[in-house]
Formats: structure tokens, sequence, C-alpha cells
């Protein structure tokens, strides 16, 4: 069996596959729960894309089910041991910019453009037919394989929830939702609010500066590019000079107004993903660091001192004292996603704190919760995503990499990422593709797109896959 031509076998069924991929394409299947419906929990477009694969696989002969119209399955086979492949249908909403239809799925160049042509319909697609190809040529296999279809993946991974709470955990599969060769581990990723919840009884120093407001970020895993304060002060001038030197010397721009008496500075960063705040530069925290130096009025001072003391020109957790680093992925890292204090209110800080895999976050939770009591804050709407990790010779990495060789000539370098793919919603998983090195990562971007001979080799690479995993 090892003679298989496996990208003559695509080929042969590539007309139908981009037509079929097409049709996939062209439902506007973005999250619109203002319309749902019990029959459309995450609105028409998102249950109509599923119901599309699904009808598809019930003509081509597959067993299918439907679980509660937030996810299904298409399978063959039988075995004690199960295949699962995760995917999803569910697209981010399309944005502006695009030179065609972001749901017409045209064809120009030898690409294929639409959203969610590589995130996740594309290689959804593919595994399908990569599967049809398994089945088709009656190939012996011993185990059930499983494509598990999401619909909610884009948000709250509800999809997977309802799913696993009905039909059983396969014993390994992969998610074709990221990047080739593999990515065998995902960092663990705690997300949660700092508040603040007490102000110091008196201040050492007189305070000539009330904040009023300051602002900066609006998601956890994205650092902010933009922050603003709004000040009372009666020495004005002196703050403006000062902001003024700090901007020459922290080589950031920014702007100061005065409006109905009250001054306004504004700072600007550089956005990047939360999972590397190096990548950017946090115009919250710079804006922060500026306000911390100055004589502030008793509630603002202990906030905006403990934005300087642990989080200024810091993204490891060392000033924090929760610093950590294993080699299989790298560092912890603390993104300040969003940042915002009212003179009435007080302060609120988000982070998104991504941490290795043999890092113990419950022992790390309960030293910050000790640690910032101490400061009179506490931490709310935690949320913790454990690390994934799936062991380098497994036979499920080994298979893999074998794979990916042969139908490459390409090393199957293994990736470690502080991202979350679908892949960690299975126990035994790992994400594979559909991405290839140095192709550029334009999902979620305008004029999204995937290369026909991406699709078609990413067919072959999934067929086979599915073949040695299964026989």
């Amino acid at each position: 069996m090892n003679t298989i031509d496996w990208s003559k076998e695509v080929n042969s069924r590539k007309d139908d596959l981009i037509k079929d991929l097409q049709g996939l394409l062209q439902i506007k299947s973005v999250l619109d729960e203002e319309n749902a419906t019990e029959e459309a929990p995450l609105g028409v477009g998102v249950k109509q894309a599923l119901t599309y694969l699904l009808e598809l696989g019930k003509k081509d002969g597959f067993e299918v089910k439907n679980v509660k119209n937030l996810a299904g399955h298409v399978q063959f086979g039988t075995g004690k041991e199960s295949l699962g492949i995760l995917c999803h249908v569910d697209v981010v909403p399309e944005g502006d910019g695009w030179t065609s239809n972001p749901f017409a799925a045209e064809i120009r160049d030898g690409k294929i453009y639409a959203r969610g042509a590589l995130d996740d319909k594309g290689p959804t697609m593919a595994t399908y037919y990569a599967m049809k190809i398994v089945k088709e040529l009656n190939l012996p296999i011993k185990k059930e394989v499983r494509m598990i279809i999401g619909t909610d993946e884009e948000s709250e991974w509800r999809c997977v929830d309802a799913y696993f709470q009905e039909e059983k955990m396969p014993t390994m599969g992969f998610a074709p939702d990221a990047d080739f060769p593999i990515i065998f581990a995902e960092k663990g990723i705690a997300d949660f609010d700092i508040v603040q919840v007490r102000e110091k009884a008196e201040l050492e120093k007189e305070a000539l500066i009330e904040v009023m407001s300051f602002s900066a970020g609006r998601r956890y895993n994205m650092v902010p590019d933009y922050a603003k304060a709004v000040l009372h002060s009666k020495n004005k001038q002196e703050v403006i000079q000062r902001f003024h030197d700090y901007l020459t010397e922290q080589n950031v721009t920014g702007r100061d107004m005065v409006e109905n008496g009250e001054l306004i500075l504004e700072m600007d960063g550089v956005s990047a993903h939360g999972l590397e705040p190096d990548n950017g530069v946090n115009a919250g925290l710079k804006l922060a660091a500026f306000l911390a130096a100055l004589s502030l009025d008793e509630k603002a001072a202990p906030f905006f001192t403990i934005l300087a003391d642990y989080f200024t020109d810091e993204t490891r957790g060392s000033k924090l004292g929760i610093a950590f680093h294993d080699d299989i992925t790298g560092d912890l890292t603390i993104n300040v996603g969003k940042l915002h204090y009212t003179n009435e209110n007080g302060g609120r800080l988000g982070l998104s704190l991504r941490y290795p895999v043999t890092n113990n976050m419950d022992e790390t939770k309960r030293y910050l919760d000790e640690l910032l009591d101490r400061d009179g804050f506490s931490i709310e709407h935690y949320s913790n995503s454990k690390p994934h990790y799936v062991e380098k010779d497994s036979q499920l990495i080994k298979t893999l990499s074998k794979v990916y060789e042969e139908q490459t000539g390409e090393e199957a370098a293994l990736i470690s990422i502080g991202g979350g793919t679908y892949a960690r919603s299975l126990e035994k998983g790992v994400a594979f593709g559909p991405l290839f090195p140095n192709r550029e990562d334009i999902a979620h971007q305008k004029d999204e797109y995937m290369y026909i001979e991406d699709i078609v080799k990413a067919t072959a690479i999934y067929a086979q896959a599915i073949y040695e995993l299964a026989k």
C-alpha cells in the first residue's frame, strides 16, 4: 500500500474539491447571536455551513451526526480506537477593503480568495477529501476516522463543549487549523483582571495632580497602541514640559491638549499579538510609567505605582516574581492588554499570561493573590486554558513527521507556540497545517486566500496521514 500516489489521487478529484470548497466559502458563516434560533443557536449562516458539510458527507456515504446544531461529525471505519480531525466552519467578520466579494470565492492567479479560505474552510475541505480518498480506495483501516466539525472556534468554543458532552474523545487526532509542519506544544493561557479594591490611607508626598481618567487597550491578547489620560492639575505647563521630555527619552509619539480646564495626554504605541508583547510597544504602560513619577492623588498613586513597579519594560514576570522558563515552550509572558482607571471607580487591568507547559499555574495564581492583596488589589474574571503538549516520541508525532517529510521532502520540525489552536480541544492532538513554511499568514485579514496548489498538497498530506494513523 506504500505505492499509493496520494497527489495523483487528489488531482483526479481536484475539480470537485475546489467546487465543493467554493460552495462552503460562499456561505457567510459569521456568528450572529442577535438572530439566533433554537435551530440555529449561533446564527443562520453558521448552521448553513454545518449542514452543507453534513449533507456532503451523507451524499458520499459517510456516517453523519448533528450535535445540538452546534457541532457535528462525518465518519467512517470502525475500531476500538479512533482518529479525530477537528475542523471549524465559522469565520470571523469579513471587514473592509477587499478586492473582491469576500464570500464569492473567486480564483485569481492560482489562489482562492474568501473569508475562511485559510481559516478554516480550505483545510476543512482538504481534510474531507482526504477522508473521501481513503474511503473510496477501500484501504484497510482499524480505527474509526471522524471529522469533528466546530461552529464557534472564532468565539467561545461552545461547539466543542457541546460535542464532547455527547460524544467520546478520540484516541488521537489533529487540527488542520494552524501551521505545518507540526505544532506539538502550546502554552497555557490565563486571562484575568487585576482590580483596585482599596487605596492607601495617606500619601507621603503632596498630591498636585488628580487623574480623572486613563484608558488603553480593549483586548487581553493585543498590545495597546494608544493610551489617553485626563488630568486635573494646577501646574499644567510643568507637566507638559516633562511629558515632552519623556516622549523624546522614550522615542515615542504623543500629544497634549487642554480642554475644559483639564489636561489631556495621549501616547502612541505599536500593536502586536499578546502572545509576544515584545513585538509591540505598550502605549498604556509607557503613559502609566510617566504618570507614576508625578505627584498623584491618593486613589491614583497606588494604581500607577503598581503598573510602574511590576509591568513597565517587563513582559516575563520577573518584577512580579513569577518568571518561568522551560525548554519545551520557552518563557512565561505577560501582556497588559487592558488598562482603565477613573477617579470614581479606581483602576482595572486586563492581563493575558501565557505560561510554559511545565509551569504550575495554580501555585502562580496563589502567589499573585497574596502579593496583590498586600497592595490593595484583587484578581477577578480569571480564566485558565491549560497548556497542551504531546510527547515528541508519540506515535502521533512520529507518523505525522514521516508523512510530512515523504510528501514535501522537507524536515518536519516541531513547533511550540504561545497561542492556542483548536488542537487543545483534543486530549492527544496536535495542530497540523495548513499553512506551509514561508507562506504569508493572511487569516483574519482582508483578501484572505489560499493557494490552490497548497490545498492540493495539504489534501495529499492529510490523506496519507489519515491512512497511516488509522491502518
